[in-house]
């Protein structure tokens, strides 16, 4: 039913009013995460203006609330879809909810930079949940549970500021405001009282802090990654978070330029680098190429007359680089195994504390569950 309040230099104006026994919604959750696609493609599905992205979601019909989550490692939509029994008899049935699904999937393509092989296998790629399995996830990546690194405080940040966005645009409205309002508050209070984003630090972390402590690192230093993956991802963060400028390749330019547009970091073709090898002080490499990249015959042309030395570091599993370099003047190798023993420490600490989370949120589901069907009712 509608109310009209009043006009407006002659334009009638209506205002929506809703009798909410006869009105129900549906919390949907729509993400592509690292976990189901590479980290450097990430980038495809994401949205260029977010804002301008939330307010195309919530012209879909039956659509009345969005916040969308965006970082290096996951692009998530939530939207809230009124259902009015009065005029959509068959929306309840599954036929009828998809639609809404269906047309958030068509804007999600035509706001995104996907490519016809993306567009094709995005039924595959897409994530969909609905109801308690977009709460419990909510708590779980906001208690640091399904972060790249866990415990993470980034992701906690970055859900904080997507809300707050959302809010502040007034693309959210009463339902998510209440979702989100809840689980940050409740994440803060399980981060707070198990510890688990206590003194967190990634691979990316320590493998910083030993090359800072060998070689010294700073802006003046060129840097290059090689590798798009996990590993990568971690440096690549470490070096934003520490205003530190740096190159990075991988064996196709384009993965490159996807992981650079979220993470950071400018795109260098792998051939150029093998040419100019010698204008990097310090070489991050964290591929999972089973071969040697880096080899002495591959490089040995362009490093032998370089006076000033290069420092490498090769985080892949298996190694990367032959040691053969080693016989070049200037250049001192490191290993994953010099780092390995002090992260996998910390991992195996954030592991320990995650039943206590887990338990927490086993208990506090079904609160949060209850909460939001109060406002359904």
């Amino acid at each position: 039913m509608y109310l009209e309040l009043r006009k407006v230099e002659g334009v009638r104006l209506r205002y929506r009013c809703y009798d909410l026994s006869q009105i129900s919604f549906d919390v949907m959750n729509a993400r592509v995460t690292f976990k189901n696609v590479p980290i450097h493609t990430i980038a495809k599905f994401a949205f260029k203006d977010i804002a301008a992205a939330c307010e195309e979601f919530k012209k879909i019909p039956g659509v009345e609330e969005c916040v969308i989550i965006q970082t290096a490692t996951r692009v998530e939509i939530f939207t809230v879809s009124n259902v009015e029994t009065d005029d959509s008899p068959d929306a309840r049935r599954a036929e009828g909810k998809t639609l809404v699904l269906n047309q958030i999937k068509d804007t999600w393509v035509s706001l995104s930079s996907l490519e016809q092989i993306d567009i094709d296998h995005f039924d595959q790629t897409l994530e969909v949940y609905k109801g308690d399995d977009v709460y419990l996830h909510l708590l779980r990546l906001a208690s640091g549970l399904d972060s790249l690194v866990i415990g993470w405080q980034s992701v906690f940040d970055d859900i904080t500021k997507a809300f707050a966005d959302a809010k502040n645009s007034g693309a959210s409205g009463s339902i998510l405001n209440k979702l989100f309002d809840s689980v940050i508050r409740l994440a803060e209070r399980m981060r707070d009282t198990t510890g688990i984003g206590k003194d967190v630090i990634s691979l990316g972390d320590i493998a910083i802090k030993l090359v800072d402590e060998k070689a010294g690192l700073d802006s003046k230093k060129k840097i290059l990654v090689i590798g798009t993956g996990e590993p990568a991802a971690m440096l690549a963060k470490t070096l934003g978070k520490k205003g530190v400028p740096f190159d990075v390749t991988s064996r196709s330019l384009d993965r490159a330029t996807g992981f650079s547009t979220l993470l950071g970091g400018t795109p260098v073709d792998f051939s150029d680098v093998l040419a100019g090898f010698d204008k990097y002080d310090i070489i991050f490499v964290a591929t999972t190429a089973d071969y040697f990249l880096i080899t002495y015959d591959r490089i040995r042309l362009v490093m032998e007359e370089k006076k000033k030395g290069t420092l490498i570091l090769d985080l892949s599993e298996p190694r990367t680089v032959d040691e053969g370099i080693t016989a070049l003047p200037g250049i001192k190798l490191l290993f994953r195994d010099q780092i390995a023993e002090i992260y996998e420490e910390s991992v195996k600490t954030r592991v320990g504390i995650v039943p206590a989370v887990e338990k927490i949120i086993e208990k506090e589901l079904p609160v949060l569950s209850a909460r939001m069907k109060r406002l359904d009712a």
